[in-house]
């Protein structure tokens, strides 16, 4: 499975739900000789939306990899969901791959999820570029989406492309074909884009094509003082050298190129194959992976290291996707160095385990390819592996000799849950093992027993998430469970410091302990879950071993709930300031004045509700405008931004989780089915007292 670093490309396809990503992909495939029809979205006959879930819905759920060869270079490719309750696989998607297709409908442009997975391909700082898609539908408009590129996205994108007409083919100027900006020909394409046809540029729109080019060219200007002096001299510039320009200055992330096109009927799509060839980067073009050295101590990170995409590199890779399956999980690999061979041993530092792997195989969509077990994978690769049992998602993979920790994948926190419970005792074992499954093949998923009511509760980034989760449980899983509307998840902190001492006084099993630990409890809002522990007491006020020991009994506090309604804490720092140590004081002494302490502080620290707040996107004829508005205001929702196009309203909004349960039926019945809805997480903010009340305990 050796190829050359410098024809491969793993790239994604990612875009706001409904811009296309999954028809682009299709006509990928399709173009690409990979597959010899082209399935459709709402036939459920597509490649990588295998899942009955995701083909009765008509979106992509879950991220899928397909692997084919466009000319002289091998894609390795996922396609990514566009619904925000999704977005955890856009999040571990866009941590390994080394480039991205962003795909805008060029009907309702920047989008909310556009904004957002934008913002993860920054995080991550992914080139990328873009394709403006269905431009043959009715209000289809590609200069405003590219301007909306630049302003909304603060991104530089320089146009390659420029369609012929915009709209259906009943509008005065229909859309026909694009015009290649740097080789000044007019594109054409039948066959669903299999044949495309090269012609001189129409006369009516050869001076649009020249104006376009020489804002292309002015654009590019900034990045090759060659192609400033041969335009200064007004000599011609050569494609080659335009193209050169354009790679390089898209691998440093100045600019985006944007083609465009109707992905439907293959109209463009083989712009984007070349854009991807020519423009986006190998992993030769991507910097040296940076993790650190392995250590025992948590509080002490190792010394920086480095892996090159060098197969002469010692073995490092990513776990990025855990598949679940009785015969053997599939755990998809991102391979930054060395070489992996089947029937092999690896090392999980974040473990400290040796792992199996057993077999390494191909991907297809969201399964193994059925003839694609291979016996060893190079640096640069996508890869399916059977055989590891401890690893999770966002572990590191390496070579024992050479252990290297990389950075985690950070998933967001959880916003809503759902209560189930085993109609029968039998079930009960059952539904553990299930939601264990679905843990490790989700990380967003979070499932725990309540030991007090006896029942399990689930929760994920909205109710469409679980939704489907619950679909799962009852149809693939056959699982007899009661299941229970869902809830908001809210979490508790502090609003003030406070400090307080902890002691211990106490005869445990016929010894005498003692300890005083003293700590402050204060807010922190860069603490994003949990209760962060620091230290600062004397040096030699009490040995290491009980140092340790109380913020491991404050960690297991802070995981423990807080003091309004048992929620998980967050935002919180506790500081160890001093202590006092006897003959008569142990590890276990030091836990329980810890534990003490922790408590009070707690309790004095005036305890806050924290409710999750999401930012809700509503796109509606303006008709409904006040409609919405007004709506909106019950809901103690605050309004961002509105901005109208062609009789059509967004409105921006932060409103609480808790005010928009049932929102889409509540939408629909304002604006007659009309609207248009989408939110994600924002924040965790301070909830109304009245709530807090609610839950006292």
């Amino acid at each position: 499975m050796a190829r050359k670093l410098q024809n491969v490309r793993n790239i994604g396809i990612i875009a706001h739900i409904d811009a296309g990503k999954t028809t682009v992909t299709e006509k990928m495939l399709f173009l690409s000789g990979a597959k010899h029809r082209s399935g459709k979205v709402d036939s459920g006959t597509t490649t990588t939306d295998d899942d009955e879930e995701e083909q009765n819905r008509g979106i992509t759920i879950y991220s899928a990899c397909v692997t084919f060869d466009w000319k002289d270079v091998h894609v390795n490719l996922l396609d990514t969901p566009g619904h925000v309750d999704f977005t955890a696989e856009v999040e571990r998607s866009l941590r390994v791959l080394d480039g991205a297709v962003v795909v805008f409908s060029a009907r309702e442009g920047v989008e909310a999820q556009s904004e957002t997975v934008w913002r993860q391909a920054d995080k991550y700082g992914v080139p990328r570029m873009a394709f403006i898609n269905k431009l043959d539908r009715e209000g289809a408009e590609f200069e405003r989406v590219f301007e909306e590129i630049k302003a909304r996205l603060g991104a530089n994108p320089v146009a390659i492309q420029m369609p012929i007409g915009e709209g259906p083919a009943h509008v005065n100027n229909p859309f026909r074909g694009v015009v290649d900006l740097i080789k000044m020909r007019y594109l054409t394409y039948a066959d669903e884009g299999r044949e495309v046809k090269e012609a001189p540029i129409p006369e009516e729109a050869q001076d649009e094509a020249e104006f376009a080019r020489e804002q292309m060219l002015e654009a590019l200007y900034n990045y090759s003082d060659e192609m400033a002096e041969l335009a200064f001299e007004e000599k011609p510039i050569p494609n080659e050298l335009i193209r050169k320009v354009i790679r390089e200055a898209t691998l440093a992330r100045h600019i985006q190129p944007v083609v465009c096109g109707s992905a439907l009927h293959g109209m463009g799509v083989q712009g984007v194959l070349d854009s991807v060839k020519y423009y986006l980067p190998s992993p030769l073009d991507r910097p040296p992976v940076v993790g650190t050295a392995p250590t025992k101590n948590p509080d002490k990170p190792g010394k920086a290291e480095s892996r090159k995409p060098d197969p002469k590199e010692p073995f490092c890779g990513l776990v990025f996707k855990i598949l679940p399956a009785k015969t053997g999980d599939l755990y998809w690999v991102r391979i930054y160095s060395g070489t992996l061979k089947g029937n092999s041993r690896v090392y999980c530092p974040s473990k400290d385990k040796k792992e199996n792997a057993a077999q390494l195989w191909q991907i297809h969509a969201t399964k193994k390819d059925r003839d694609g077990q291979v016996d060893e994978v190079g640096c640069g690769e996508i890869v399916g592996l059977i055989g590891p049992r401890f690893a999770v998602t966002g572990d590191t993979l390496c070579d024992q000799k050479a252990p290297i920790l990389l950075e985690q994948i950070e998933f967001p926190e959880t916003v809503i849950e759902m209560a189930i419970e085993p109609e029968s005792a039998g079930e009960r074992d059952k539904l553990a093992d299930v939601l264990e499954l679905l843990k490790r093949q989700d990380p967003t998923f979070k499932a725990k027993e309540n030991e007090d009511t006896g029942q399990t509760l689930i929760a994920g980034m909205g109710e469409l998430h679980l939704e489907v989760i619950k679909n799962r449980l009852l149809r693939d899983f056959n699982l007899d469970v009661k299941v229970h509307k869902p809830r908001v998840s809210y979490r508790e902190t502090v609003s003030q410091a406070v400090e307080v001492m902890g002691e211990c006084h106490r005869l445990v099993n016929g010894q005498q302990l003692f300890a005083k630990i003293k700590i402050r409890m204060e807010p922190d809002n860069k603490v994003d879950a949990g209760v962060a522990v620091r230290s600062r007491l004397p040096v030699d006020s009490m040995p290491m071993d009980m140092v340790q020991s109380v913020k491991d009994e404050i960690k297991a506090r802070g995981e423990g709930g807080g003091a309004i309604g048992s929620f998980p804490l967050t935002k919180i720092r506790v500081t160890l300031l001093d202590a006092e140590a006897t003959d008569e004081s142990t590890p276990m002494a030091f836990s329980i004045a810890a534990g003490e302490a922790f408590e009070a502080a707690l309790r004095k620290a005036a305890p806050q509700l924290l409710e999750p707040v999401m930012k809700l996107t509503v796109t509606t004829p303006e008709e409904y405008y006040g409609e919405f508005v007004g709506d909106l205001a019950q809901r103690r929702a605050q309004i961002v931004s509105t901005d109208t196009h062609l009789a059509t309203t967004t409105i921006v909004a932060n409103a609480p989780l808790a005010e928009l349960f049932g929102y889409s039926s509540a939408m629909r019945s304002l604006s007659q089915g009309r609207a248009g809805s989408s939110m994600e997480p924002l924040e965790y903010a301070p909830a109304p007292q009245n709530i807090a009340d609610g839950f006292a305990i």
